[in-house]
Order: structure tokens, then sequence, then C-alpha cells
């Protein structure tokens, strides 16, 4: 008898041993797309689109959780990097124009065989004409205490002050660049990786598709998928207020929708509509990424052509406000990610900044519609005063340093754009910062800004 109970307490021990081996793995491999798939997409950028160093990106940027236990391939003749874990592997490539694209649903051959269409580029040349179209430098100086912002300015580049890593740091106050510093590896030419800022810009692509008369935002979609149940009710202003009603879970720490979408699918619209609807669309407010990524795919098939919707972020915006060379990435199946992959550089956010504390107005001419910037900063109605159109609201004092108007383009990772009307005031920070009192440390440092203007 002894012997028999003996016997089921080892087969259940067994049991379970092998149940949580075999879940394991299961799980294990659920992730390896995530976890091979993050630094060959990212390193791919890093070292094509910004120009940096293998070791010096593993080193800052990749050196977390089970990231920083793959291992990368740059291959510099086939402009491609791929990462491995265990038996998992993923690759990513660099195609001019396009950026890096994660391989998922498409084969190499055939992205490989998309080129990027001939665009007429910036008729100006940055380093012969002023800022701020130009990079020639303003000797003017604001009513501005240069001596504190100096010091703040120290304190969180060579102190690594305000619990962060940041890359690079600039601050415009009436239009004026007043501070500007990098790290020793960057420079004002180095493209930095936007994140979710990059939804912003999507703002303003949707603003100029409606100055175009191409939009109306408050449209029902016409999305054949959807109009057979309450989706066929959810419009382009939902989905860039987050409040589309669509189920989706923005959980970075796990496999989550959002972490499924950038680095196991190809078609990152497309699996965002293939979600269902949780909550009548307009009435309830959670973050999405994907929203962001199906409006960009709205816009392709509103445009109709492909080399016409590549051009139109060049012409349209970037060229026009001074940012020439920012990089617009796009998944693999062609569709730009305007949820996160924008590549510019630190002057360029700053430009961005001002194109909207100028009301849509940038070098004299109007990119934006009247109103657009109104409209961008008003609450939606779901977000407790904290979103508008895919920009950050403070009008609920999340940063009780800050004024109420200020409002904001957030990027993970501890990348900012602060734009602050009422104090003419642009603030951009960029770099790796996974600090957890990152809000408190963002509200420190803009109160120190904010103490040095009189």
């Amino acid at each position: 008898m002894k012997r028999t109970s003996g016997k089921r307490i080892l087969w259940t021990v067994l049991t379970i041993l092998i149940v949580g081996l075999a879940y394991g793995v299961y799980y294990i491999n659920s992730m390896l797309p995530i976890i091979t798939g993050y630094p060959a997409k990212y390193l791919c950028s890093a070292v094509f689109v910004s120009g940096r160093e293998q070791s010096e990106v593993e080193a800052m940027d990749l050196h977390f959780s089970f990231i920083k236990y793959t291992r990368s391939i740059v291959d510099f003749q086939d402009s491609s990097v791929t990462s491995s874990f265990l038996w998992g592997k993923s690759k990513a490539i660099y195609r001019k124009g396009f950026g890096a694209t994660l391989l998922r649903g498409f084969s190499e051959a055939d992205l490989r065989k998309i080129k990027f269409p001939q665009i007429n580029n910036a008729t100006y040349n940055q380093d012969t004409i002023k800022w701020p179209m130009g990079n020639l430098m303003p000797d003017t100086i604001t009513n501005i205490d240069t001596l504190k912002l100096t010091e703040i300015t120290e304190k969180l580049m060579d102190e690594d002050g305000y619990n962060g890593h940041a890359f690079a740091f600039m601050v415009v106050h009436k239009g004026i660049p007043v501070v500007e510093a990098y790290q020793p590896q960057f420079n004002a030419k180095t493209r930095f990786l936007s994140w979710s800022m990059a939804k912003s810009f999507t703002n303003t692509l949707a603003g100029i598709m409606v100055k175009d008369g191409k939009w109306d935002i408050n449209q029902p979609i016409n999305i054949p998928e959807w109009q057979t149940d309450d989706r066929k009710k959810i419009t382009v202003n939902n989905l860039m207020q987050m409040q589309s009603g669509l189920r989706w879970n923005e959980d970075y720490g796990n496999r989550s929708d959002v972490t499924q979408m950038l680095y196991c699918e190809g078609d990152f619209a497309k699996f965002t509509y293939d979600q269902p609807s949780s909550f009548p669309a307009g009435s309830h407010w959670y973050y999405s990424s994907g929203s962001v990524n199906l409006v960009n795919s709205l816009m392709r098939k509103t445009i109709g052509n492909d080399n016409d919707y590549y051009s139109f972020a060049q012409t349209k915006l970037f060229n026009k406000i001074g940012m020439p060379d920012a990089v617009f990435e796009v998944d693999a199946s062609g569709t730009q990610v305007g949820s996160s992959y924008i590549y510019s550089t630190a002057r360029d956010y700053a430009r961005f900044g001002m194109l909207y504390l100028q009301d849509g107005v940038f070098n004299d001419e109007r990119i934006l519609p009247e109103g657009w910037v109104k409209y961008t900063t008003t609450p939606a109605s779901d977000s407790n005063g904290e979103y508008g159109s895919l920009f950050w609201l403070n009008a609920s004092k999340y940063y009780p340093a800050a004024p109420e108007d200020m409002y904001s383009c957030n990027g993970h990772d501890g990348q900012q754009i602060f734009i602050i009307p009422s104090k003419e005031l642009i603030i951009v920070l960029l770099g790796y910062s996974p600090k957890p009192d990152r809000m408190m440390k963002f509200n420190e440092l803009l109160g120190d800004v904010l103490s040095v203007i009189h």
C-alpha cells in the first residue's frame, strides 16, 4: 500500500514537471519571435539608418531581459541584421528610403524587389540657410538664464541626472535654440528613433489629408470586414483619439497585441482591423499603437498609389519644415509604421514642435488646416484630460510643474517633445531612459527648465 502511494506521488511529481517543462518550452517558443525580432529590427535601424556602432547599441540599448542574451550578426554586404536566441532566429533588412524592415509574412526576395520611388528632394541645402529651415543657428539670446540652463544640461547629459540616460537634449525658446547637447557618440546629424512620437506625425499627415480635401475624419471607415458589426461606426477621429473600441493590449512586457504586431506580423494594419470590438466607438479611451498603424494604412488606401503614398510625408511635411533627411520606416506589407518608426535628428524634432507652436504654419506656409492644432489639443472625451488626437495633454496637470496648456509627443524609453505655448517653449529629450520614476524626473526637469525663463 505504501509502495503504491509512493508511486502515485512520484508520477504526480513527474507529471507536474513534464507539464511545467512543456509549458515553459511553449512559452519560450511563443516569445522567440519577439526576443529575436526586437534586436534584429532595432540594431538594423541603428546601424544602417542612424550610423551607430553595433557594440555601443548592444551595450546601451539592448542590454536588458532576454534581449541581452541574443547574438546578432550585422551583414554590411547584405545590409541586414540576423539575431538568434536558443532555436529562434529573426532577420531585418535595410532598404534605402524604407529603412529597416523585420521579415515577417513576406519573402526577403519580394521585398528587395520593391524600390523606393524617386522623390523630388528638398531644393535647399540646410547647411547654407538659417534656422529653422536650415542649420545656421541665430546668435540672438532670449530672456532665458543661459548659465542656469547650462547647469541643467550638464546635470542631464554629463551626470545622468534626472535618473535617465539622455542621448540628446534641445530647448527652443521663442523660436530660437537656446541649448543643444549630445552624448559623445551622437551629433546634430544623428537620426534618433521616435518610438511613439511617430504617432503625432501621423496626426500631422492626417491633418494634411483633411486640408487637401481627401478625408473627413468624422465619417465611418469603409472596411469591408467591419460592415456586419459595430465596428462599421468607427471613424478616423476615433482611431486618433484612441477611442475606437477595438480590443487591444498595449503591454510591452510580454507577448501582447503591440509586441505581436511589431515583431510577429507583416501587416500591422490587418492585425489591428481583425481585432473585435470591445466598446462602442467613441466611448472608451485605451492607448493603442495598432489604431495608428490602421490610420496610416487608410492613408495609403486613400492615396491609392504607392509612389504617391511614399512621397506624401516627404513632400507634404518633411521637406516643408526643414527635415528632409527623416526616414519613415515601413512594415513588411509596405505601410509606414506611424505608431513607432520615424528616424530623425533632434533639430528635426524641435522643428516639428515649432510647427504646432506656430498653429500649423512653418516658413510662412500653412501646412495644417486652420483649427487643426485646436482639434489636436482638445481632450478625447474619455481620456480624463490626458490625451487629444495622437498627442498627450497636461490639462489634468499630470506634470504639476508644467502649465496646463502643455502638450507633448511621448515615445517609449523616454523620447519626448514638450510643447508649451504659454512659454513659447519646446523641449526635446531623446535617449534610452528605462527608469521607473521617469514621470517624476520629467516633472523635475520641466520645472527646472521653466524656472530659468524670465
